[in-house]
């Protein structure tokens, strides 16, 4: 499988200079090579490249970097036609979605660009890189990183690298090819996780990972911001420039801490991982103003992703099932009612009276929805020979 590593780059001033001139050359080239595709049509990377690369090649771009700029061009388009198709950016003649259309797509000055294996070369002794800039190659250029990331990116990086300028500071982010540990075919039972806001994930096996200390990070972050958006002073910019990344790190932070924490188990318990599919959640629910914060901030994608990834490394089978009426079956008997859920934390089942907290409950469903998803996957469709 492939996961990425990002190293920080750590420049002078000469090499800092180069590297940020280079990576506006490319995004410029790339604008210019994104307008000439939506003024001739062009959806093919083959026939783009007839109507760019020599101009590209003129511009003193070098041939593989000109390749990987035709090539994000035409990556970025289908990342848009996908994103029509699916409906993201709105229905047909709506504002957004001909917003979208009617231009060509631009690159920010500062945006990631891709190098191939050749373009970067890698010293992991003295922890130091050199890569092609439109001045030259730059070599000795330091990078920081863990003691992990290093023995990773020494051990198993292959394939290209993603050099990107984030709030004035330089990343590399490479490609490495984990080996995969066998998956457990024959899992001893199901783990069913249903993830929400309050709490974000809570498990068949009685893990609960509170919601509260994230939410009031977020509701303090959230003011902080106000404050400073209605002061409006330079400092009060300087400082909300400096934090705009802040809660999204730490969001990311607690998905890795529970993620974990849910694979780890599976594994020591040889069980499988059952995931609520919640895809157009945010689409289909209808809320009140102030809960539309907390729904549009919930990260519940990222932490499936962290999820996914993570049971792939450790060789534990991962299903995603359908989430309906999860919250409203009882786990014991299986009698459907609404007023089954009496409320957020409560469950009192109408039919055997069984009380139990209301996202235990629905993990346990969860978990038997899985089991049967899985069984249903594996099982043969041909016909018995006669």
């Amino acid at each position: 499988m492939k996961i990425v590593v990002q190293v920080k780059l750590i420049p002078d001033a000469v090499q800092a200079a180069a590297i940020g001139s280079t990576l506006r050359a490319v995004n410029e080239s790339a604008n210019w090579v994104a307008k000439v595709a939506f003024d001739r049509g062009v959806n093919r990377e083959y026939e783009l490249r007839k109507h760019t690369y020599a101009e590209l090649k003129d511009c003193g771009l070098g041939a593989q970097t000109a390749q990987h700029t035709i090539k994000k061009v035409c990556d970025a388009y289908r990342s848009l036609r996908a994103n029509l198709r699916a409906g993201n950016l709105g229905k047909p003649g709506s504002r957004r979605r001909v917003r979208a259309q009617g231009k060509p797509i631009a690159f920010r000055p500062g945006a990631a660009q891709p190098f191939d294996d050749r373009c970067p070369s890698w010293q992991y002794d003295a922890q130091t890189v050199s890569i092609w800039t439109t001045g030259g190659r730059l070599k000795g250029v330091r990078f920081a990183c863990s003691a992990g990331a290093l023995k990773m990116l020494r051990d198993c990086r292959r394939g290209e690298s993603d050099l990107i300028e984030r709030d004035g500071v330089f990343y590399l982010v490479a490609v490495c090819e984990i080996p995969e540990t066998p998956l457990n075919e024959h899992p001893a039972g199901w783990l069913g996780v249903d993830l929400g806001v309050v709490n974000i994930a809570t498990t068949s096996t009685g893990y609960r990972a509170a919601g509260r200390g994230l939410n009031g990070h977020r509701k303090r972050q959230l003011e902080l911001r106000r404050k400073l958006q209605a002061k409006g002073t330079q400092s009060a910019k300087r400082r909300l420039k400096r934090r705009r990344h802040k809660e999204r790190r730490h969001a990311a932070n607690i998905n890795h801490i529970i993620s974990k924490r849910i694979v780890t188990e599976a594994e020591r318990t040889s069980s499988g991982i059952a995931l609520e599919d919640l895809g157009g959640i945010r689409q289909r629910v209808r809320l009140r103003k102030p809960q539309r914060v907390a729904l549009h901030s919930w990260a519940f994608h990222q932490l499936g992703t962290f999820l996914e990834y993570k049971a792939r490394r450790a060789g534990v089978p991962l299903v995603y099932v359908d989430p309906a009426y999860t919250s409203q079956i009882c786990a014991d008997c299986g009698h459907l009612d609404r007023l089954n859920r009496v409320d957020q934390a409560t469950f009192i089942c109408r039919a055997c009276g069984v009380v139990a907290h209301a996202d235990g409950n629905a993990s346990r469903n969860i978990a038997a929805r899985g089991e049967a998803v899985w069984t249903a996957g594996r099982e043969s469709r041909v016909p018995a020979a006669t």
